[in-house]
């Protein structure tokens, strides 16, 4: 057994491991981490890249694999992709949900009873509420779109990102997200991260390498400590988490990461388990 995959095992070291697909994004949340938006540059990284790292991933030990963007879906062969890395190692995919029409519904076909979950963004249980920061229409797609994937057979989980939502508020999406087919169980509830666009609009909280998990996050930049650590803001990829710019092979990372986790103090925890 692999010193990473001893590490897993024994809870010392978190088993996803991150991908950032693209930058690029149908939106521009306000509080997003990577001013992903529709010009934002692509920066993809690539589908055969993301099989090796899959690959690499199971060889290591690790247990889970993460796609990220931007908006991953703005990438057509993805479907194929994610249900081919599901094959080494079971995948969680985040998404706005947004792009879901007949043809792309379509086109998910490959992940039909796959070990593939989405994670889909729904904030607030008002369509304006929720789209003021998220952009026009945002609700009424994602609305549409969950039961249809959760029909299909594709798991679906609901995030919801937000400063601070009141106990009514909260009720009332809970019970919005079991309409759509979503239990509780797949249901969680973040902070807004002060990093990306979020810094220009004065919103959320600040959170250091020490408040957040160490899950391995591969870009076309580097290896980072979480896939909070690549942001973006002005237009430059923050590097205060950043861990190496070798990522090949994966191994090289993951034993950077080792020797960082390694020199927490003895029970040190996350502050802010954020997800």
């Amino acid at each position: 057994m692999s010193a990473v995959a001893e590490a897993v095992a024994e809870g010392k070291l978190p088993g996803r491991v991150w991908m950032y697909a693209d930058y690029h994004c149908n939106l521009a949340c306000t509080y997003c981490l990577t001013e992903s938006a529709p010009k934002a540059p692509r920066r993809v990284i690539g589908r055969e890249r993301m099989l090796e790292i899959a690959g690499e991933a199971a060889e290591l030990g690790f247990t889970d694999l993460g796609v990220t963007g931007g908006e991953p879906f703005l990438l057509r062969w993805l479907p194929e992709a994610l249900a081919e890395m599901s094959e080494r190692l079971p995948v969680l995919v985040l998404t706005n949900g947004t792009l879901f029409t007949r043809r792309r519904l379509a086109e998910l076909a490959p992940l039909v009873q796959r070990d593939v979950a989405m994670q889909i963004s729904l904030d607030r249980p008002d369509p304006d509420d929720n789209d003021e920061m998220r952009g026009p229409e945002n609700f009424r797609k994602v609305v549409d779109a969950v039961p249809k994937l959760v029909d299909k057979g594709i798991k679906v989980r609901i995030a919801t990102t937000v400063e601070s939502i009141e106990d009514a508020e909260l009720d009332r999406l809970c019970a919005l997200h079991r309409e759509l087919g979503v239990p509780d169980e797949d249901h969680i509830v973040r902070p807004i991260v002060r990093r990306g666009r979020a810094l220009d609009h004065d919103l959320g909280v600040v959170a250091h390498q020490v408040d957040v998990p160490a899950e391995l996050t591969v870009t076309v930049d580097g290896a980072f400590w979480s896939p909070f650590g690549p942001t973006v803001h002005d237009g430059v990829v923050d590097t205060d988490l950043l861990i190496t710019r070798t990522t090949r092979p994966l191994s090289t990372a993951a034993n950077a990461m080792l020797r960082l986790t390694g020199e927490l103090p003895e029970g040190d925890d996350v502050a802010l388990n954020i997800r």
